[in-house]
């Protein structure tokens, strides 16, 4: 159990800051492909609660994938809202007559 928990929390630590550095790299022109992303990332969260939420029997895994849901929702919606408005900055403008 202690070996596991020590495994997840190094891969856990080696990819924030693998993350961290891919992000710090990224130019500004590529942040609107990025949040698409991992909006899509986003939205194989939302999958895998809506799969650990279907089990019959209700249990902290149920509960927990439940609020996995709403959560990841949340953040694509989100994200998708904020990918619109950054899209929109780059129409051109009517002229009005």
């Amino acid at each position: 159990m202690a070996e596991a928990l020590i495994s997840a929390l190094f891969v856990f630590v080696l990819a924030t800051f693998a993350g961290f550095e891919v992000i710090t790299k990224v130019p500004p022109t590529l942040h609107t492909p990025l949040m698409s992303g991992s909006n899509a990332i986003s939205g194989i969260a939302v999958l895998g609660a809506i799969i650990i939420a279907g089990d019959k029997d209700w249990s902290v895994t149920v509960i927990l994938g439940l609020i996995g849901v709403v959560f990841a929702t949340i953040n694509v919606v989100g994200g998708f809202l904020v990918t619109d408005r950054m899209l929109q900055m780059f129409k051109k403008k009517e002229v009005k007559a």
